[in-house]
């Protein structure tokens, strides 16, 4: 496998997407939801253990640092991280990850203790509007200095430097490249080959004739698991969900609305009715349904087709599908045009350090910062451990992830598709989704109507607005 697998082209059109897409400001963009993306439960404030002893003297003086992560899928390699960087100078790093969908709740708990986080994270320009007066100015930190592209930072009108982004992902539709062979080698299949799937209606013909053949193909179902529980209704209320929003901001001109039109809702029911048909379980048993068990359904070879992104691949790798067998398509809707559509990339998470912080706390905070974007072990633990794509310049080649779903969205890029860019930076609150998911749920369970959806989509953004901006 190679381990070239990010060119300069995928970070130039990652910055792009990213500064022509939605909700930008001042060139920064990206997701309203990171708490979407927790999928296990983990300690966080009450219980913090210091990494090693503060007994050395570092650098960066009498400082410590309390990172309050947001990513659980990585919690126990930050632990290592840090624990690496005490060892070397000293330095007390304390690691704390807050459980499944309250890193909001949880952030606004930890500051107002006086062992505050020194460093945290927001989501983009939205989340930032509630932590702003809390930014350093990082105008002058390594972080900032050593990004590629300032689309990658948060910066406000007065050009403080409040966010730094440190990972760009991207999602789609992964799938098994085996089992999709596996189909088109059937008598009757729709396609010969994947790439003939450049639309919704060629994806729905595919998935429908999968589903009436998942017994001669040895599977459970086209589609991995809808699941609405917290570890998985995010793929759903948040990144499905931009795929509509994408395409009513491009009709429309614009990158942000107080009013959305739900012009592409009836678009979002057809890809939410595919899922909940074509899958491995019954769509009333949704509700319990768990990221892990979709994740663990694909893994198994047990479905084609599994809406996710590249981030995923930890949960992938070495189980029975191959890693040359995996694969990234975009999420058709039947748009116009769609068929040179690619996939989702953005970004969701921006560290931010606490002003608020003593002095001597900021400055390890900078330096912990600087230590793991530039040294060996940061920068290994990011491309082997955590399978980050970053927007640092001290991530040469050889610091690129080995992950085959990075390589697909290079191959999306290389082959001239439009980015999809993460327009869900612009919804407007949490609740706003929580409404979106629970009719989602009630509509897939066969207790709601289609029109719940749309209610909650469209009234439920205008009433989310005005909520806010109160």
């Amino acid at each position: 496998m190679k381990k070239k697998l990010v060119s300069l082209m995928l970070v130039a059109a990652m910055a792009a997407t990213m500064a022509a897409g939605c909700g930008t400001n001042n060139g920064g963009g990206n997701n309203a939801g990171t708490d979407d993306k927790q999928t296990e439960d983990t300690n966080s404030g009450d219980d913090k253990e210091e990494a090693g002893d503060d007994s050395q003297t570092a650098a960066s003086g009498d400082g410590a640092v309390y990172y309050l992560n947001f990513k659980p899928e990585q919690a126990d390699q930050w632990k290592a991280l840090a624990e690496t960087y005490t060892e070397q100078t000293g330095v007390p790093v304390t690691v704390e990850t807050a459980a499944s969908g309250t890193y909001e709740s949880t952030l606004k708990s930890e500051m107002a203790k006086d062992e505050a986080p020194t460093l945290f994270q927001v989501n983009g320009p939205d989340g930032l509007a509630s932590w702003k007066d809390y930014c350093y100015d990082l105008k002058d930190s390594a972080v900032y200095k050593n990004l590629k592209s300032d689309d990658f930072a948060l910066i406000s009108d007065s050009g403080e430097v409040q966010g730094v982004a440190y990972v760009i992902e991207t999602y789609g539709l992964i799938y098994n490249k085996k089992l999709l062979s596996d189909y088109c080698a059937l008598d009757g299949a729709k396609i010969k080959d994947a790439s003939e799937i450049n639309s919704f209606a060629k994806l729905k013909e595919v998935a429908d004739d999968i589903q009436a053949k998942k017994d001669d193909l040895g599977i459970v179902g086209a589609f991995t698991s809808a699941g609405m529980d917290s570890s998985s209704d995010w793929r759903f209320k948040t990144h499905l969900a931009n795929l509509p929003i994408y395409y009513e901001y491009q009709a429309d001109g614009i990158e942000s609305t107080d009013a959305i039109k739900g012009t592409y809702l009836d678009n979002y029911k057809n890809v939410w009715d595919l899922y909940i048909t074509d899958s491995t379980v019954e769509s009333t048993m949704l509700s319990s349904a768990t990221g892990e068990d979709a994740a663990a359904e694909f893994a198994m070879g047990e479905a084609v087709f599994y809406q996710n992104g590249t981030w995923a691949y930890a949960d992938i790798k070495d189980n029975e599908v191959a890693d040359e067998d995996l694969g990234m398509m975009p999420i058709y809707i039947g748009a116009e045009g769609e068929e040179n559509q690619g996939l989702c990339t953005g970004s969701e998470n921006y560290w931010c350090v606490n002003k608020n912080a003593s002095q001597e706390d900021i400055d390890a905070t900078l330096a912990f910062l600087e230590w793991v974007i530039t040294s060996d072990e940061g920068r290994t633990s990011f491309r082997d451990e955590m399978g980050f794509v970053t927007p640092f310049t001290t991530f040469t080649d050889e610091y690129q992830p080995a992950n085959p779903l990075v390589a697909a969205s290079q191959e999306d890029i290389d082959a001239g598709h439009q980015t999809v860019a993460w327009c869900f930076t612009t919804m407007p609150s949490e609740e706003w989704k929580n409404g979106v998911g629970s009719a989602l749920l009630e509509y897939a369970q066969g207790t709601g109507q289609w029109d719940a959806v749309v209610s909650a989509f469209v009234d439920g953004w205008t009433a989310e607005v005005q909520a806010v901006s109160e």
